[in-house]
């Protein structure tokens, strides 16, 4: 089982480069950034975790900058978009994206997908919070076009163009792995139809439901989670579930902070293996 970390990449916290090579010292496979453009001043979709938005959400750096700044300072460790809400921003420009990291990075990208919970923030981005997952369906579909094609068309109902031209292509082949995220009763339907693999948040019946999901699946799809607690016992359990990637949350703080952080997971993962 691989391990991996992931953080909100903020503007007064450690960089994400310095994020990025305290993780690879440590030796961790994988490391993700998470993506809001803003968060609304309204406030009217509920925040998930149950208690006021903590301040992180609304002062992260661009995920795909983010990204690159870690990756061009790397050379090993797996960097990822935790995940990328795809419904918000264009596909042809975030295929660009996509295969410009995986080249510069030299295929190393991993793209974590979602439609994301704040449906203020879609609307901002003209997205129709009743329709993101159609949305993020088409986009996705037609990235991979762009990525696959030499000249690429996708049409349908929220994306449409015929006959592009986009390069670089992704160093993967045939395009990174797609790694759907969500934990909502239809995300399975996602995961089957675009995915290569489900990245739910940590919950307790994420095991239970992972099982479900593999006596459906008629294809190889890997399981990973996000966010899982630095619990040898938990560890433990999605390691015997055969999830291939566990992910634990950074804090957006300095060096010392981030690195007591990593201290603790990674004692929990010895735990884990009896070290």
């Amino acid at each position: 089982m691989e391990i991996g970390v992931a953080t909100f990449p903020t503007h007064d916290s450690l960089g994400p480069a310095q994020v990025a090579r305290l993780a690879e010292e440590h030796g961790y496979e994988s490391l993700f950034f998470t993506d809001h453009s803003h968060i609304p001043a309204s406030r009217e979709t509920p925040y998930a975790g149950g208690v006021p938005l903590p301040r992180k959400y609304v002062h992260t750096l661009d995920m795909f900058v983010a990204i690159t700044a870690a990756a061009v300072v790397t050379s090993k460790i797996r960097v990822g978009s935790g995940v990328c809400l795809v419904i918000e921003r264009d596909p042809i420009q975030t295929a660009k994206e996509v295969a410009s990291i995986d080249h510069l990075s030299g295929g190393r990208f991993e793209f974590g997908v979602g439609a994301g919970w704040n449906r203020e923030e879609m609307a901002n981005h003209g997205t129709d919070p009743r329709r993101r997952m159609a949305v993020l369906r088409e986009r996705v579909e037609a990235m991979k076009q762009i990525w696959t094609q030499d000249e690429a068309s996708y049409h349908a109902e929220f994306v449409n163009f015929e006959r592009i031209w986009s390069w670089p292509k992704p160093l993967q082949r045939p395009h990174p792995p797609v790694l759907v995220g969500g934990g909502g009763p239809t995300v399975f339907d996602r995961v089957l139809a675009y995915g290569d693999a489900w990245f739910p948040n940590y919950a307790p019946d994420v095991i239970e439901r992972a099982a479900e999901l593999r006596r459906r699946a008629e294809r190889p799809i890997d399981l990973m989670v996000m966010g899982i607690p630095a619990d040898p016992a938990i560890i433990e359990q999605f390691e015997i579930a055969g999830f291939r990637r566990v992910v634990h949350w950074l804090p957006s703080a300095g060096k010392s902070v981030v690195e007591r952080e990593m201290d603790r997971f990674e004692t929990a993962v010895d735990e884990v293996h009896g070290h």
